[in-house]
């Protein structure tokens, strides 16, 4: 994530580090060593294949410890990623899928994929509506997102940060599948995946001020675990700071609360969107958070694709509770 983080006196709950998806509506998995979080609505389709990636199971060596890391980085090998991408697709029943990531960039830019691209695009989102492309986004703090329309057999893959919420991405990528898929939201069934919660996620006043300026309702995305005993930054937004006390400098960011907004006022049915309540900062045992690990880390990654209709049976994985 880009902004930077910054060390405050507050005193937030303590987060939620249940081992097992707090919900009926995940599952974790575990396959040749590795853990997989999996939405039970989306393993529901026969044709579709989708997971989000854990910590545990990979060949690159951080810091001593043996992880599951799926983005290039200068700490870390070409082949040994590459091997980490090889055994997630396996472990996924995904191997005669081709990988189609992008260079995230924090953007509203969204790509639909009719054929492999021949270059690396820009951007963070994609779509297909074809088999054989697994669409994958990378994050390490940030929202993955995947969306499948069951009808028109399309899918999405969505990478949210602040800078992408704020351009409403995952509204625009639901608008590209409505474009070149005929796409009814009210269709759309949708998986928002581990990142850093509300929790966790401090943001400058100056971020909150863009998001009110942006959405009426914004002010529900932010300061949710605040114990009450600091003054509420959105009043000094409001220009009514109460007393003489200084506007903090500081405020907490529920990204994944706002994305599931975007997804309602889309049209997206509540009962079909599933959130993911693992922190990235908090259960650092499992995933990856650029912000705690001061940027040296892993990445996350999140895919979904078509498979095609000859190579539909799904690979036979153990269901496990991660510890």
């Amino acid at each position: 994530m880009p902004t930077n983080t910054v060390k405050t006196g507050r005193t937030a709950r303590s987060p939620r580090t249940g081992s097992v998806p707090a919900s009926k509506a995940w599952t974790a998995r575990k396959a040749t060593g590795l853990r997989i979080l999996q939405s039970a609505a989306l393993e529901k389709i026969s044709w579709l294949v989708h997971g989000f990636s854990t910590r545990p199971g990979g060949v690159s060596d951080l810091g001593g410890e043996k992880v599951l890391n799926l983005g290039f980085a200068e700490w870390d090998t070409k082949e040994n990623v590459l091997e980490n991408r090889r055994r997630f697709q396996a472990a996924l029943g995904a191997d005669r899928l081709t990988l189609c990531g992008l260079s995230q960039i924090h953007s509203d830019v969204v790509h639909v994929f009719e054929a492999l691209p021949t270059s690396r695009c820009r951007g963070d989102a994609s779509a297909t509506n074809r088999a054989g492309l697994l669409l994958a986004v990378e994050t390490a703090d940030c929202v993955p997102i995947l969306l499948v329309d069951p009808k028109n057999r399309a899918v999405a893959a969505v990478h949210a940060g602040w800078r992408g919420t704020l351009q409403r991405i995952v509204t625009k990528a639901i608008g590209k599948m409505q474009m070149q898929f005929g796409t009814k939201p009210a269709d759309l069934l949708a998986a928002v995946g581990p990142s850093i919660g509300g929790c966790c996620y401090e943001v400058g006043t100056e971020v909150a001020s863009e998001f009110r300026s942006q959405f009426p309702n914004a002010s529900e995305w932010f300061d949710e675990l605040r114990t009450g005993d600091e003054p509420n930054p959105l009043q000094w937004l409001n220009m009514s700071p109460p007393g003489h006390q200084p506007p903090p400098k500081n405020v907490l960011l529920d990204l994944r609360k706002a994305n599931r907004a975007q997804l309602v006022e889309t049209g997206v049915p509540s009962g079909n969107i599933a959130v993911s309540d693992w922190c990235t900062a908090c259960r650092r045992d499992l995933l990856f958070s650029y912000r705690k690990e001061a940027g040296t880390t892993g990445r996350l990654m999140s895919v979904i694709g078509i498979q095609d209709c000859m190579h539909t049976t799904r690979a036979n994985h153990a269901q496990v509770t991660p510890e």
